[in-house]
């Protein structure tokens, strides 16, 4: 399995919620919840209606770590929420499937959007842990508080947290660009 990167380009970010959102709203929304949650795909892809809808918090019990999480709603995706979920069923998933009667997306489906996306902007690694990792760069170049965003990835290193988001990678890359031994 290759390992993705977050997205660093805030604009780049932007750009892929336009053009997912010309596509298709869906996957905008999906996009724009992975950016906003820090959530991982399995988790977002199974939220429906009644888990958003008149909701200040999103209460879940990960997939993965089994742990409770309550995540604010940020404003930016609760206008997104709200304009998307219009006209919809409480019982519904907000990812839903056009394929079968009410059941989401694929995690494969979710991969194939993400895909069809990131070649659009010549991005080579991009698959469904990039919005979870942009969350994170975003949020660690901010507020460079490695704490938190390891108690929200439930991560037990602070090496891991930041392996993971990416930001060891660009230290890296500083030192190998900065070098100059022969010059």
């Amino acid at each position: 399995m290759n390992t993705v990167e977050p997205i660093r380009d805030k604009e780049l970010v932007k750009d892929l919620h336009d053009y997912l959102k010309s596509k298709n709203p869906r996957n905008a929304l999906m996009f724009a919840f992975g950016i906003y949650t820090g959530l991982r795909i399995s988790d977002i892809l199974n939220f429906r209606v009644r888990d958003v809808r008149n909701k200040e918090f999103i209460s879940i019990r990960e997939k993965k770590t089994k742990k409770e999480k309550l995540i604010l709603i940020n404003k930016y995706l609760r206008s997104q929420i709200d304009e998307y979920i219009n006209g919809m069923k409480d019982f519904e998933y907000l990812f839903k499937s056009p394929h079968e009667l009410n059941k989401p997306i694929s995690r494969q489906q979710a991969y194939n959007i993400l895909k069809d996306a990131a070649k659009q902007f010549s991005i080579e690694s991009m698959g469904c842990h990039t919005p979870r990792k942009t969350f994170g760069y975003m949020t660690y170049k901010k507020t460079k508080d490695v704490a938190q965003l390891m108690d929200i990835y439930n991560h037990t290193n602070p090496n891991i947290t930041l392996r993971y988001i990416g930001v060891n990678q660009d230290t890296k890359n500083k030192i190998y660009n900065e070098i100059d031994i022969l010059e």
